[in-house]
């Protein structure tokens, strides 16, 4: 019995036989193109841009995870990607406000949450939790976990509307606590 477990484990962990595992794909605002992660292998990854008709363009890269949002422009050149679920930054933060007036964040408000990229996985643009919610009585309404913190509603159990596509082409959302905010595909 323990023999034909440590065979199947074994045979499970071969890098052939992993599981392919795929993100939400989301389709463009005028309905032309997606975009999602697809994770072959723990460590490989491809993001992929497909038209109605196939494939539009693809290059491999582990670029944000399975669980991430990942939103394609009009023409199919670049994507969003936010993280709902975000490793908790370390570098500390001291943010001056007026001559004397010294405001402390806290380290994991530096953390990367959203990200603009193109068609070959060049980042154009990133935003931190800071870009979108300032102050202590916003940064208090974040989810913090041991190593992670949740920021974004709609996802992860957090009440509210969730990540989306609007017709003129901005991705909208809404940071826990805060008001709506949009993301332009142009850099």
């Amino acid at each position: 019995m323990r023999l034909a477990l440590l065979s199947l484990s074994l045979f499970l962990a071969l890098p052939g036989f992993a599981q392919e595992r795929k993100s939400k794909a989301h389709v463009s605002a005028n309905g032309i193109y997606s975009v999602q992660l697809v994770q072959e292998a723990p460590g490989k990854c491809r993001v992929e841009m497909r038209k109605e008709s196939g494939p539009a363009w693809q290059f491999e890269g582990c670029i944000g995870t399975v669980d991430d949002y990942y939103f394609a422009s009009n023409d199919g050149e670049r994507f969003w990607l936010l993280r709902p679920l975000v490793e908790k930054g370390t570098k500390a933060l001291v943010e001056k406000k007026g001559k004397r007036k010294i405001v402390r964040v806290p380290a994991w408000a530096n953390a990367t949450v959203a990200e603009l990229y193109d068609r070959t996985g060049q980042k154009l643009q990133e935003m931190r939790l800071q870009n979108f919610l300032k102050g202590s009585r916003e940064l208090g309404e974040v989810r913090q976990m041991k190593a992670h913190f949740k920021w974004l509603e709609g996802t992860l159990g957090i009440p509210g509307k969730g990540p989306r596509l609007t017709d003129d082409e901005k991705v909208e959302f809404e940071a826990v606590g805060a008001k709506t905010y949009r993301l332009s595909f142009s850099s």
